[in-house]
């Protein structure tokens, strides 16, 4: 049984440590445990490098990170999950950096609210992880999360986290979470019931414009949502009756230049693009496409042209889109009233969309292929 969202809020007001999942379902959902970054003290941290085992890292906004100067670790990377900056110790007042004083002295700098950026030094024994903006409505990660709670708590959005390895040194998941939650008497909740909590008072994308429209493959209803978390403008298209109790196919799409309007294509790689993907959907009696606006910069673009041309070391663009914009298609699809997925791409794990009501019960490659979820 896991423990209610106000009840994780009380403990962390507190100063306690607790423990987050990624989801409610023990097969595949990973943990950190976490502390509100104001009542950071050595002994979080000696917990956290003894018992918990994973890295010991610091969940700031983007917002701290431009206050403390702080870039992303690598220029270039293809990692998908962690944002990453340069590694940090205080400037004044450690020792050697590694020891659990001086890690949180080195915490205790970085999150006071006139902390400037010759407070700090790298590299160092911190390691901070940029959360996205808009928190869990927008990507659904453990940094994401954090930043959330300890905000919910009253204190600065900022966490100390670090990820809970079991006995063997793998990552634990759900059962072995939930015994190292009980033997070390932590509350223990999940991302998705973060994202319930925050989802019944707030949201970070709203209608602008709605309406049916004509397309080369047929008749759609399009609704225009604003994303007030970056001012972006994703646009959702819809056939037919969309119903709770019914599995709706639906391309959830990142705009990319070179693939939906020069047509290109990868070897090697089979893909839906924007068009292939509404075609598809216009011979369905229902579905969606919704199709997320990506700020697409100089980077991502020469990747996409490296990518085309068949260059074997394409380097890979600093920001993937599609991680920090699964929360806010989540939005779109539940507005829309959308529930069981039938979803037209690759199948790959995503976290806590049970948070959003939504649930993924399929894969379709672009030769209309299925492949099953199988029950956890």
């Amino acid at each position: 049984m896991l423990n209610t969202v106000d009840e994780l809020i009380a403990d962390l007001r507190r100063g306690h440590m607790v423990v987050l999942v990624d989801d409610d379902k023990d097969s595949s959902s990973e943990g950190v445990v976490m502390v509100a970054a104001d009542h950071i003290t050595a002994n979080h941290v000696n917990f956290m490098a003894r018992r918990a085992k994973g890295l010991v890292c610091l969940a700031l906004t983007k917002e701290r990170c431009r206050q403390l100067n702080l870039p992303l670790m690598a220029e270039n990377t293809s990692a998908e999950k962690t944002n990453f900056t340069l590694s940090i110790e205080a400037r004044h007042g450690i020792d050697t950096g590694i020891s659990a004083a001086d890690r949180a002295l080195t915490v205790q700098v970085a999150v006071a609210p006139n902390a400037k950026p010759e407070d700090i030094v790298q590299p160092g024994h911190i390691f901070p992880l940029t959360a996205e903006d808009g928190g869990v409505l927008n990507r659904a990660g453990h940094t994401e999360a954090a930043a959330d709670y300890a905000r919910l708590a009253g204190c600065s959005p900022s966490a100390v986290i670090a990820d809970i390895l079991a006995s063997e040194g793998y990552l634990a998941d759900g059962e072995a979470l939930r015994e190292f939650a009980k033997q070390w008497d932590l509350k223990i909740g999940s991302i998705a019931d973060l994202i319930h909590f925050r989802l019944s008072n707030e949201r970070t994308i709203e209608r602008e414009r709605e309406g049916t429209i004509h397309t080369k493959h047929g008749e759609f209803n399009l609704v225009a949502y604003r994303d007030r978390a970056n001012n972006l403008m994703h646009i959702a298209l819809t056939k037919g009756a969309i119903t709770a109790d019914t599995t709706v196919p639906v391309r959830m799409h990142v705009q990319s230049i070179l693939r939906d309007i020069i047509g290109t294509q990868v070897a090697d790689v089979n893909s839906w693009d924007a068009s292939s993907a509404i075609a598809y959907l216009a011979q369905q009696t229902h579905g969606v496409a919704v199709i997320l606006a990506n700020d697409e910069s100089s980077d991502t673009l020469l990747h996409s042209v490296d990518m085309a041309l068949g260059t074997p070391d394409a380097v890979q663009p600093k920001r993937t889109p599609i991680y920090s914009r699964i929360g806010t298609g989540s939005q779109i699809l539940k507005d829309l009233g959308v529930r069981k997925i039938s979803l037209l791409g690759a199948p790959m794990k995503y976290n806590a969309l049970s948070g959003f009501d939504l649930e993924v019960n399929s894969f379709i490659d672009p030769s209309g292929t299925i492949t099953r979820v199988e029950e956890s």
